[in-house]
């Protein structure tokens, strides 16, 4: 074991690493994992067995809320009291190399999407808020959180719109929702990524910013599902559309309240990893310091599983009748912990880092 530790340390448990986002990070991809294979019941604070919907929605919005956090660190922007955004040649480097890793993750996602699997894989969608970063990199932190603000507020409005104009435009459109990862429509989740790059900007080595973003992000997520219970309208009206709080829906409440959830784990997840537990929960640290290799892990070990054991990789029902999630959550922490602790970074991650480095050096 103590051969191990050197290699830990200089990965995991590296001075310049947030222990707290790699938490983050690997919930996110369990909660992505649970909404995929798991059949949840509808959500039902009365019924703990119900508690397990929270991951439909909220586990892909931590995702993006994480990437705002990610590309901030990659950017060199690391958040103390005092310190500014990457400028000069460090911020044309780190600009040019944004938009090759958005470029990358595109092709990957369209790649997953060959498969057949049947998510609405997140990729596309994630490579296109890269680029959406690019020219956000210079800007302070308060600056962040209103952009963030507005955008969450204003993009449920624009939504309905632009949905019908996709429809509109009939098998266009279609190809469309695939190439954008409309899904996760990017006008909306812009302002997750929006607050991530907030979040990174705000110190996220002092406690006084964590505590903030925990009492902060679970106040939102309160008080739009305390607006939703108290809110009349048709749900299949616009003002309905824009006001919806559903896992999927583009609506004001649902991008307040998960937005919130997302900043709320953010904020509790780096508080926990200043304690000694950060040690205990070092397997999902693991996961959350590869999300591209797990995710990807997840989505091929399924259309190979599938493809076998159901005959069609589309069936996801007879899929989900296999009690995939707890092999594969196995499988994951095992292979990202023991990869992490021998080789360091993940297959994927250090695959994507070299070929941006080899397009843009410097």
């Amino acid at each position: 074991m103590t051969a191990l530790r050197p290699l830990r340390a200089r990965t995991l448990d590296d001075a310049g690493r947030l222990a707290g986002v790699d938490l983050a990070r690997g919930l996110a991809v369990f909660g992505m994992f649970a909404a995929h294979l798991l059949v949840t019941p509808h959500f039902d604070a009365a019924q703990p067995a119900t508690w397990v919907d929270l991951v439909n929605g909220r586990s892909s919005i931590l995702f993006a809320t994480l990437a705002g956090v990610s590309i901030a660190l990659m950017s060199g922007a690391r958040a103390s009291a005092g310190s500014s955004p990457a400028s000069g040649r460090t911020l044309v480097v780190a600009r040019r190399r944004l938009v090759v890793r958005a470029v990358i993750i595109w092709g990957i996602g369209m790649l997953l999407n060959a498969t057949g699997v049947p998510v609405y894989v997140i990729l596309p969608a994630y490579g296109i808020l890269f680029l959406l970063a690019v020219p956000l990199l210079r800007l302070s932190a308060s600056t962040l959180w209103v952009l963030a603000a507005v955008v969450g507020v204003g993009a449920p409005w624009l939504l309905p719109l632009a949905d019908r104009v996709l429809v509109a435009a009939g098998p266009v459109g279609g190809d469309l929702v695939l190439l954008l990862g409309w899904h996760y429509p990017f006008l909306l989740w812009a302002a997750f990524l929006i607050a991530g790059l907030a979040a990174a900007r705000s110190d996220l080595r002092s406690p006084r910013t964590l505590v903030a973003l925990a009492v902060g992000g679970a106040a939102c997520a309160i008080a739009a599902a305390a607006a939703s219970t108290v809110i009349d309208v048709d749900e299949d009206s616009f003002l309905g559309r824009v006001l919806a709080d559903g896992a999927h829906s583009g609506g004001m409440l649902e991008a307040v309240g998960s937005g919130g959830f997302a900043l709320a784990v953010v904020g509790l997840c780096l508080l926990i990893c200043r304690t000694p537990a950060r040690i205990v929960l070092l397997p999902v640290r693991a996961v959350g310091s590869m999300p591209l290799t797990a995710y990807v892990g997840q989505i091929a070990a399924w259309a190979v599983w599938s493809s076998f054991a159901v005959g069609d990789v589309g069936d996801l029902s007879g899929f989900r009748a296999l009690q995939p999630f707890w092999p594969f959550v196995a499988a994951t922490l095992v292979f990202c912990t023991v990869w992490a602790l021998l080789l360091g970074r993940g297959p994927l991650e250090r695959a994507v880092a070299y070929a941006t480095r080899v397009v843009i050096p410097g």
